[in-house]
């Protein structure tokens, strides 16, 4: 898959209206209505539109630039995948952010006509580590509009039946002519006096007041997969609020909101936790248990092991998201120093002192390159 930044020909700390900017470039260059529905042009025009819906968005660009691909995927479709444009949303990105309607005098895609769609609703799943490392089925419950029951959706009293529109004549929308550097093209908006639906309610029904919905309570399943991240989200398509007088549903947005663990540091997929042992523990070697997302791990530490060592534990991490393998957990061991001893341990203590050797004066060549590794600096 080409890189989103080089498709746009941008860097990748471009500003928005520098996106902005390549983007309405390109995307007028590839436009179908303009290229005569060449092939090669529309799949242009189609990448371009993908990066730019991308990279526009803070939350898309901010998982695409940590994890490529892979960081989008379940922010896209309902089943979890990452969605790529077709053509009809290409289009629909670009009138939607630039106001073009049929382009450079063509038959190109006409703005939305009848009843709109209802309008999206998003919410918050907050999710703990645990269920990260798993995945979880959740069953959310909402309270969205539906179709009137008394009107079937309609808007309209028993009896009666919307009218077509005089304004529009029922076509929803209205056309404008206008000239620009371009050449020839017609504006197309939707109707002011029928709000692009080209029909009018003369008596409404009087149990939505002619909206043709009402709220009800659904409860909607969800399987969110394995090693999501706080910031990324679930599409679920066609399932949100039904729009006004039979339009179609919205969409919902399930946006994950993963708790602290007090045990860990996340980066990705990776997982960093620190462990306190004593020093004879360090001296002499000893057999631990450390702190795992779904419980304790063990981990040999050999004889000899400085305080501040890190143990790698393969694939102890958190899984990757949509794909297959798992990060990394990374121990930390640190020499534990109590605060108060006994008389007893004193005596023990000084007698070690006396027999023990002096630490060395010099240091190893990178020392301080592998105190910042063990500090995070």
């Amino acid at each position: 898959m080409a890189d989103f930044y080089q498709v746009l020909g941008v860097a990748r700390d471009a500003g928005d209206d520098d996106i902005k900017q390549s983007y309405r470039k390109l995307a007028m260059k590839f436009h179908p209505d303009k290229n005569g529905g060449s092939k090669e042009a529309e799949e242009q025009f189609k990448a371009v539109t993908e990066a730019y819906d991308v990279l526009k968005d803070p939350q898309k660009r901010a998982a695409y630039d940590r994890y490529g691909e892979a960081g989008l995927r379940g922010m896209g479709g309902g089943g979890g995948g990452f969605h790529h444009v077709d053509l009809s949303e290409a289009l629909n990105i670009f009138m939607r952010d630039f106001g073009f309607g049929d382009f450079f005098g063509g038959g190109g895609q006409r703005p939305q006509t009848g009843p709109s769609a209802g309008a999206d609703v998003k919410f918050e799943l907050k999710l703990s580590l645990a269920e990260v490392a798993t995945g979880v089925d959740r069953v959310v419950k909402l309270k969205l509009l539906d179709p009137c029951i008394t009107c079937g959706g309609a808007g309209a009293e028993a009896g009666t039946r919307p009218t077509r529109c005089v304004t529009c004549a029922g076509q929803g929308e209205v056309r404008r002519a206008q000239r620009s550097f371009f050449g020839n093209f017609v504006s197309v908006a939707p109707c002011p006096t029928c709000g692009g639906e080209g029909t009018m309610i003369e008596r409404p029904c009087k149990s939505c007041r002619g909206e043709g919905r009402q709220r009800g309570e659904h409860e909607i399943p969800l399987k969110v997969p394995p090693g999501v991240s706080s910031g990324q989200y679930m599409h679920l398509r066609g399932v949100g609020n039904s729009g006004v007088r039979g339009g179609p549903r919205g969409d919902v947005l399930v946006l994950f909101e993963v708790q602290d663990d007090e045990r860990f540091e996340r980066d990705g997929e990776h997982l960093f936790t620190e462990v306190l042992v004593t020093y004879p523990q360090l001296v002499l070697g000893a057999d631990l248990e450390v702190p795992g997302v779904l419980g304790a791990l063990p981990l040999r530490v050999p004889p000899g092991t400085q305080s501040g060592q890190v143990f790698l534990l393969r694939g102890r991490g958190l899984p990757r998201v949509n794909a297959s393998g798992a990060g990394d957990l990374q121990v930390r061991v640190q020499v534990w120093t109590p605060k108060a001893i006994g008389a007893e341990e004193e005596q023990l203590i000084l007698r070690l002192q006396q027999v023990q050797d002096q630490p060395p004066t010099g240091r190893e060549k990178g020392f301080w390159a592998k105190m910042k590794d063990v500090l995070g600096a």
